[in-house]
């Protein structure tokens, strides 16, 4: 119910077990879907800017598509992030603890 928020439901995927017998589940096809969902604004002349939180190169056909409509792509990333990713979008910010600690002054 909150405005503007959408939320993406992807799949929960056995893909075995752990050292113990205990089942491991993988999310799937969350990150698909917040491609299209950046796609299809930007084609639709809906946003001008989109930021993205991520570190995979799953996003970069779907940054691209974005930059061909004119949208500038901000990247908020961890420490590992995929090369291709960083030089894709057209800024980035690194996730680290002097960021956490700038955001949490304001």
């Amino acid at each position: 119910m909150l405005p503007r928020f959408e939320v993406r439901l992807g799949r929960l995927e056995r893909r075995g077990e752990d050292a113990l017998g205990r089942p491991i589940y993988q999310q799937k096809r969350v990150d698909i879907l917040l491609g299209v969902d950046m796609v299809q604004l930007a084609a639709r002349g809906l946003i001008g800017e989109a930021i993205l939180v991520a570190g995979d190169s799953d996003f970069i056909p779907a940054v691209t598509a974005a930059k061909a409509e004119g949208v500038l792509v901000t990247l908020f990333h961890g420490q590992h992030c995929h090369g291709d990713l960083r030089r894709e979008v057209d800024e980035r910010r690194r996730f680290d603890q002097t960021f956490i600690d700038s955001v949490a002054r304001n």
